[in-house]
């Protein structure tokens, strides 16, 4: 499954990585939220160096919808059931800031993206009823939506909310911009490098980060990652890891593409917008999130997704299919800034709940702000938040079903003793079992058997077969291995123990 934006004859050429070398800030993860980070810092005179495990680009932006937002589906009403007035208006904030940097940067640096107008929209008497309550969670913050009865959608729909002015981008001419900028103000970016620790700092010396390809220092660390690589503030047990899908159709000549971006407010979800390549439009559809590693057939997750919108534009022919990870806070607000117990030297950003083209830029916006030693008002609003009771509530019950997850998961593998002439995973497919007390993940892709270890290398869970993706994923924080064991998503930072 490759996406869209993925698809391109490019290959990154990587700087060179030297160990036990000094820098002013290293940033771990060459996505939205670290590049922007990295250019901010490298124009300020810093010297900075990008890490990336992959390829920039190449895990969440690069398999985004690539909205670029201020109407977010239902949101707004869900945060202001949690906070007070001035917290929820200090994340549109947020947003609108994070989206007129972007947007002003590709004008300036002539990146191509297309304005458009963002609709909500319900197909149901119930959710004509949500949006109602986004309109006016939407209007108390000073956005300038408006209900309208016809989106302009060619199934029936009960009504909108419009929000105009929006946009929409290509993530990866995005991600090439900030690349060139980087290196251009002397930041170097290497990939094939994955941070997995780091020591220190002791007094005002710096920060050891430590690295599969050896240490450098740095007096900052910015984690990019998704999710915390390091464990620091135990943020992954605050964040539900959650799956969707994506696909890109061409449709007939008698078809139009819908004009504008759509979410619908129902479950399940379904997200719409128009992409223009080589004098066509297509049409990327999304949705279907699930919690990562809880689904029987994830492959099912996505041919239903195709299913419905070849039924609501017939003729569509496939391009692309693809699926993102996005990480939601329990109490739904975005966490960035500094990790707990880093001595005020290493900074995060997560937790953006799929709204990451506008929510990552503001996060690498306050991040450089307190690297630099100035502030931004939005931020100091959302730092000093109180976690309502429904918050907590949510990350407790979380946490108590990833423990009921755990608890199920290896007294399930307890019971299933691994036959080796009798269970050999067919082609795409792959098992868990044991062999004698150890759990086993066997898989067959592409021809080749690999025979792992089944438990998750962060915290001890089994992992489960991803048949759309042909991965193993684990259900309790979301990391996800490739069938060779190669991890692909954290807050796992070791591969999978290969078994002979």
């Amino acid at each position: 499954m490759t996406s869209l934006w993925l698809d391109r004859n490019h290959a990154f050429r990587s700087d060179q990585f030297t160990p036990h070398s000094t820098f002013d800030t290293v940033v771990a993860g060459a996505g939205l939220t670290g590049l922007v980070a990295a250019l901010l810092l490298a124009r300020s005179g810093q010297a900075v160096l990008v890490v990336e495990a992959r390829s920039p680009g190449a895990v969440t932006t690069g398999n985004t919808t690539a909205k670029v937002s201020l109407l977010q589906g239902t949101v707004l009403q869900a945060l202001r059931r949690q906070y007070p007035e001035k917290v929820v208006a200090a994340y549109v904030e947020m947003n609108r800031e994070g989206q007129a940097w972007l947007l002003r940067y590709l004008a300036n640096r002539g990146v191509p993206f297309q304005h458009r107008d963002a609709y909500s929209y319900a197909t149901s008497p119930q959710g004509t009823e949500v949006l109602r309550r986004e309109l006016a969670a939407a209007r108390a913050t000073g956005l300038a939506a408006e209900y309208v009865h016809d989106p302009g959608l060619p199934f029936p729909v009960k009504g909108a909310i419009r929000l105009g002015g929006q946009a929409q981008i290509h993530p990866l001419e995005v991600i090439d911009a900030l690349v060139d900028d980087v290196r251009s103000h002397g930041g170097l970016i290497v990939s094939g490098v994955r941070l997995i620790g780091h020591r220190g700092p002791r007094g005002s010396g710096p920060v050891e980060i430590q690295t599969d390809h050896g240490p450098v220092r740095a007096r900052n660390v910015v984690l990019a990652t998704g999710t915390p690589v390091l464990d620091r503030g135990l943020y992954f047990a605050k964040l539900q890891p959650l799956r969707s899908y994506a696909a890109a159709f061409e449709l007939p000549g008698t078809t139009a593409v819908p004009d504008g971006m759509f979410l619908s407010v129902e479950q399940p979800v379904r997200s719409l917008r128009d992409y223009p390549a080589d004098g066509r439009r297509l049409l990327l559809v999304g949705g279907n999130g699930h919690p990562v590693g809880k689904a029987r057939s994830t492959q099912a997750y996505l041919d239903t997704l195709i299913a419905w919108t070849t039924a609501q534009f017939p003729g569509a022919s496939l391009t692309h299919s693809w699926s993102a990870q996005d990480y939601q806070a329990t109490n739904l607000m975005p966490f960035f800034g500094r990790l707990p117990r880093g001595r005020g030297r290493v900074y995060f950003a997560t937790g953006y709940n799929k709204w990451g083209m506008t929510n990552s830029v503001a996060a690498a916006l306050d991040i450089t702000a307190n690297i630099l030693g100035t502030r931004l008002p939005w931020a100091e609003t959302i730092h000093h938040r109180v976690t309502s009771p429904a918050g907590a509530a949510s990350a407790t019950s979380l946490n108590a079903a990833v423990a009921a997850t755990a608890a199920r998961d290896w007294g399930q593998v307890g019971l299933k003793r691994m036959d080796e002439a009798r269970e050999q995973p067919q082609e795409g497919a792959g098992i868990v079992s044991r062999r004698g007390r150890k759990p086993v993940a066997v898989s067959t892709v592409d021809g080749v058997r690999c025979t792992l270890s089944a438990v998750c290398t962060h915290l001890g869970g089994i992992v489960r077969w991803n048949d759309s993706e042909k991965s193993w994923d684990c259900p309790l924080h979301g990391s996800r291995f490739s069938s060779d064991g190669t991890v692909l998503e954290g807050p796992a930072t070791r591969d999978l123990r290969q078994i002979d």
